[in-house]
């Protein structure tokens, strides 16, 4: 059965710029390529910046801005995506970006280890429901998952969820992860 959290918007691959990578899980472990995150997500953010030249001052630091903005985003997406990619299953991780007039989005999707499902979906209906600023003061203590809450206090960034069954792996749960960033 199919869950959304947040407003998800479901893309259509005919439109607007896109960039797309993806991780097979059958060459190495999923969970072994993690370290590389950073090289995708400035790799991402590279590609981004090639659209927002800088040719003056404030359009340089637009562009620096949001090439920092890419990076942090993609870089955490991709870390969750590896770090709690469900092992056993074969199913590929795989990170989109696209850029429109007013926004940058990205959709990270990798599967979930099946009893892990509910804590995750209990975690951002807290994550879309509590205030924002108390979470993060209070997160800041523990310094440990950060990721989301960053996007959301310091970016500015809306974040939605969609949870549906694989289409390769039927016991499989899949999860893509929506980010949109405002341009």
């Amino acid at each position: 059965m199919t869950r959304i959290f947040g407003d998800f918007i479901e893309r259509k691959d005919d439109h607007g710029e896109c960039l797309q990578i993806g991780f097979s899980p059958t060459s190495i472990p999923i969970q072994q390529r993690w370290r590389n995150n950073g090289l995708s997500a400035d790799f991402l953010a590279d590609y981004l910046s090639t659209f927002f030249p800088g040719d003056d001052r404030a359009a340089a630091e637009r562009q620096a801005d949001l090439k920092s903005a890419v990076s942090y985003v993609a870089n955490e997406l991709l870390e969750n995506a590896m770090k709690f990619s469900y092992a056993p299953s074969q199913h590929p991780i795989s990170i989109a970006m696209y850029l429109e007039s007013d926004a940058v989005s990205f959709y990270v999707t990798n599967s979930v280890d099946p009893h892990a499902v509910a804590v995750f979906q209990q975690t951002i209906e807290r994550l879309l429901t509590e205030d924002i600023d108390a979470r993060y003061m209070a997160q800041l203590a523990q310094a440990d998952g950060m990721g989301y809450l960053t996007m959301l206090h310091d970016y500015g960034a809306a974040l939605a969820w969609k949870f549906a069954p694989s289409l390769q792996e039927p016991d499989v749960v899949t999860v893509t992860t929506m980010v949109r960033l405002s341009i």
